[in-house]
């Protein structure tokens, strides 16, 4: 496979849909980003690293850190009832809702859908903190190391931005804690999962930072983070939930397990072949980048790889 090239049919396909979409005006530090940006990469399993556009340039990761947060939880629950302890607490179903609603939980006692949505995010970050004591910078380690890009860091605007809007997600944990679904203080969650939305990663970080889930589990220096069975749970787990409530519609038109972020970020994941990553800030009604969807569309179009 020519990945560049494939990249390069990719970008100029993806061009015209760069500008459409709205950027993410709901936290005002994401409102500034310029609606031209497009980047995309693409990691392979042995380590190579192609790319095309704003491939280098970061960016805020948002929701698409919910993949990692979840594997870190499920890689320090192996074999104890940690791992089966998490999946008490959020479900693994579609939510047919938008990301940050408050109606389901009601309904369900306080559990989440699923991982993905704002809800089911901070009962893992909740979880996380639990496991390590500090939710965000175990985090920010486990990336650094695994993009190789020891230079991540949180964005502090991002991170202070979501805080003074973030009047809905404490009202979602808030009410989780009230069922007894958190198990710190719902003030410590929520800080720990703004900290984690707010890391900047570029297209080339998060392919690369991805791809044990495209090895089966393995980390980019041959060591297992997650069994292979861990490793299928979380891509499935994104092929029906990872793209909000339009998870059907992008399982469609794409194929391919992916964790969407209202940065405009979308990480894809082939299993056995690479993990891709796009970012492109317009964004369609349902928090995902339009460019991205159509650049994944194409690229899966192109080489004929999908799940399906």
């Amino acid at each position: 496979m020519d990945y560049q090239a494939v990249l390069e049919e990719v970008a100029a396909h993806a061009r015209p849909f760069v500008r459409q979409g709205q950027v993410a005006d709901y936290i005002p530090a994401l409102e500034r980003v310029s609606a031209d940006r497009f980047g995309m990469a693409v990691a392979d399993i042995h380590g190579a690293v192609y790319g095309v556009g704003d491939w280098e340039v970061p960016f805020s990761v948002q929701s698409i850190s919910k993949t990692f947060s979840l594997a870190l939880v499920m890689a320090q629950s192996h074999g104890s009832q940690g791992d089966g302890d998490i999946w008490k607490r959020v479900g693994r179903e579609p939510s047919g809702t938008p990301f940050n609603s408050l109606v389901q939980l009601e309904a369900e006692n306080g559990i989440p859908r699923n991982p993905f949505i704002n809800a089911g995010a901070l009962v893992v970050t909740d979880r996380l903190q639990t496991l390590t004591g500090d939710a965000s910078t175990s985090m920010l380690h486990f990336l650094r190391e695994e993009s190789g890009n020891p230079h991540l860091a949180f964005d502090q605007a991002v991170a202070d931005s979501e805080a003074e809007h973030g009047d809905r997600n404490a009202a979602l944990a808030h009410f989780m804690a009230s069922f007894g679904n958190l198990e710190n203080p719902v003030p410590s969650v929520i800080e720990h999962y703004f900290w984690q939305c707010s890391i900047e990663m570029s297209c080339r970080d998060l392919a690369v930072a991805g791809g044990f889930l495209a090895r089966h589990g393995l980390r980019a220096d041959g060591s297992r983070l997650l069994e292979a069975r861990e490793a299928k749970r979380i891509n499935a787990v994104m092929l029906t939930c990872g793209t909000y409530d339009a998870a059907g519609e992008f399982a469609y038109r794409v194929g391919l397990p992916a964790k969407s972020g209202v940065g405009g970020g979308i990480i894809a994941v082939i299993p056995g072949r690479c993990t891709l990553c796009v970012w492109s800030p317009g964004l369609d009604a349902r928090g995902n980048s339009v460019a991205g969807a159509a650049a994944l569309d194409h690229f899966t179009t192109l080489t004929g790889w999908s799940v399906f």
